[in-house]
């Protein structure tokens, strides 16, 4: 073995989020301004000698990090001396221990950084960090922007903002000043100790205020500006409002009690990350963790079907019809998307209905015309459900009849509940 080799040290790191991904860390990048990724050695003298080892099945380099996974059979610790081995090797006979694979956008002003960010982060973040049993990593850079996220120990932990803003945002802007701003994508709801849940104590608060422009009340709904919302989801604008629109995005409006009196909590979820806004009464916003998904935030979204039926089964002659947007209201529901919502689980209702040869308490709710009759959809839904209009009858007159049967219907249920009682 060389001299070189006997001075050049490396560190194994395992992934707090994959047990069959290691991270093999070195005191200098493998390939200055390069990184790569292998599926098979591809020519590369360091691919060739890490997948000559069996149980390794795929191979990335990120500066001072060389990144493999094994296949789940493997055992690391049969892996870890021959993988060290062989980049050791490589790295004394080999001046371009990459070859020539190189990935397409590596030289994208984004991705350089995300490279220099993430060998930060292995290097002098992680090796701290995994001591409390958490990692942090970098998802992405996106204009500047880099986007955080903890998981382990770190995740859900009430400590957790602190040490991002404290520390590691402090390293990372102090070593890379290019940097335009740090998001934490964190779904602290998922962690092992969830941030907060309701309660009658003060607000746990990031100091990240909103800027005035951000968040606003428009005919009597949150919005919140979507160039400033869509990165912190995952999203661009446009898949943002689509997801508004279609119900992908959801989002929870809560009214502080207790010591929140006058507050305003906002919690939005995409697919795969939530981002949530506390509002002052005197309109000042900031971000805070997203919350743990409690009782009632989950009903709202989980089981509103069942809760719109409860509703609308609970109100008197003299309460309905009710609009779409009226009922999304009663339900807490405030932000955009909301009566999109309220729609497919009225939707959800009528197919219950159907089913069980009801009428359709979904006839209670109506749209702001003239008619007062429900959206197109309704109509047409009865229709594919084959409880449609008949013959020569108008959708006005189906809807009367199917107020009159559900009028009757509901009385007749709570004559039975008397009896029972």
């Amino acid at each position: 073995m060389s001299d070189a080799a006997t001075r050049r040290r490396i560190r194994a790191q395992g992934s707090a989020g994959d047990a069959n991904v290691m991270g093999f860390v070195l005191d200098s990048a493998v390939h200055p301004g390069r990184s790569a990724r292998f599926d098979t050695p591809q020519g590369s003298p360091l691919a060739e000698a890490l997948f000559a080892i069996p149980g390794v099945r795929r191979v990335e380099v990120r500066d001072a990090t060389v990144w493999v996974k094994k296949n789940e059979t493997a055992e690391w610790n049969g892996l870890k001396s021959a993988i060290a081995a062989a980049i050791r090797q490589v790295l004394d006979w080999s001046e371009n221990p990459l070859g020539s694979h190189e990935d397409a956008a590596d030289d994208t002003p984004d991705t350089v950084l995300l490279n220099e960010i993430r060998d930060l982060l292995d290097r002098q973040v992680n090796p701290a960090v995994a001591a409390h049993g958490g990692h942090i990593s970098a998802d992405s850079v996106d204009s500047g922007t880099v986007y955080l996220r903890m998981s382990g120990g770190c995740q859900g932990c009430a400590a957790s903002a602190a040490t991002l803003r404290q520390g590691v945002e402090r390293m990372l802007r102090a070593a890379l000043p290019q940097i335009e701003e740090i998001v934490d994508v964190t779904d602290h709801a998922a962690g092992s100790n969830p941030f907060y849940a309701r309660d009658d104590g003060p607000s746990p608060v990031l100091n990240r205020p909103i800027p005035d422009h951000v968040v606003g009340w428009e005919d009597g709904q949150i919005t919140v500006d979507p160039d400033f919302l869509a990165p912190r989801l995952g999203l661009t604008p446009e898949t943002l409002r689509d997801g508004l629109r279609t119900g992908d995005v959801v989002g929870v409006t809560e009214t502080g009690e207790g010591t929140d009196t006058g507050r305003t909590r906002i919690v939005l979820r995409s697919a795969n990350r939530a981002w949530a806004a506390e509002i002052d009464a005197d309109g000042a916003a900031r971000e805070i963790p997203p919350p743990r998904m409690i009782d009632a935030a989950a009903g709202r979204e989980n089981d509103l079907s069942a809760r719109v039926r409860d509703h609308l089964e609970a109100l008197s002659e003299n309460e309905v019809p009710i609009t779409y947007g009226a009922l999304a209201r009663a339900l807490g529901l405030w932000m955009p998307g909301s009566v999109r919502r309220v729609t497919r689980a009225l939707e959800s209702t009528m197919r219950e209905d159907a089913a069980t040869d009801r009428p359709f308490i979904a006839a209670r709710v109506v749209g702001r015309g003239r008619d007062r009759l429900p959206g197109k959809g309704f109509f047409d839904l009865a229709r594919s459900l084959s409880r449609g209009p008949r013959n020569n009858e108008s959708e006005h007159q189906f809807h009367d009849r199917e107020i009159s049967r559900l009028e009757g219907a509901l009385s007749n249920d709570a004559s039975e509940a008397v009896e029972t009682e």
